[in-house]
């Protein structure tokens, strides 16, 4: 039986795997890759003490990954917004940005490969990244209600400005550029005053 070099766990096999799969690709990674960047002989088959095999393990890392995202973006559901639609923002745009620093990775990963494997990122879309955007439409639609913002369309208002706010770190983690590479302050300031606008908001 195939044995483990002390102190490599199956979180580390997990995040290697992740992060190469990112850099490399899925299929010209293998798993004499992820073996040798745990520190694990290549040719050791210690890998299958965990997963039964590469595709496995990218189901695994998928699934553990959204497992944690989900935690914080429940976290983030849970949390009250500020009571001032301005501050609010800002607070979502700063746990949005947060949020996909934490997981550039997977977030290459997840555009990458998605072609190979729909149906598991959409399980990740639908326990994730959606819930960001009935957040914002719920959020919108009771400044709407109470008669703070004026928006004829909460739920399309809510994906454009969510879908502008994740442009940037996207573009970033994919090609090294930000939109028009501007500096993450200058393109949140711009984005903040467009996002004002948008909600048409009433003091």
């Amino acid at each position: 039986m195939a044995r483990t070099t002390p102190g490599v766990t199956r979180r580390r096999i997990l995040d290697e795997a992740v992060h190469l799969f990112a850099t490399r690709g899925y299929d010209t990674t293998s798993v004499a890759d992820i073996q040798t960047a745990c520190g694990l002989n290549p040719g050791s088959g210690a890998l299958y003490k965990h997963f039964p095999s590469k595709a496995a393990l990218l189901e695994a890392a998928v699934h553990d990954n959204l497992d944690r995202l989900a935690a914080r973006a429940a976290e983030t559901a849970d949390a009250r917004l500020p009571d001032d639609p301005r501050e609010a923002l800002r607070v979502l745009a700063d746990v949005v940005w947060a949020f996909l620093a934490a997981d550039r990775d997977l977030v290459r990963l997840m555009i990458r490969e998605f072609t190979g494997f729909p149906d598991l990122f959409e399980r990740m879309w639908q326990g994730v990244v959606a819930s960001v955007y009935r957040r914002g439409t719920e959020w919108i639609t009771t400044l709407r209600d109470q008669g703070r913002a004026r928006v004829s369309d909460p739920e399309a208002t809510a994906a454009v400005l969510v879908a502008a706010l994740t442009y940037y770190p996207i573009l970033d983690v994919l090609i090294g550029h930000t939109p028009g590479d501007l500096a993450p302050d200058r393109f949140l300031a711009a984005w903040l005053d467009s996002s004002v606008k948008a909600l048409d908001l009433r003091d």
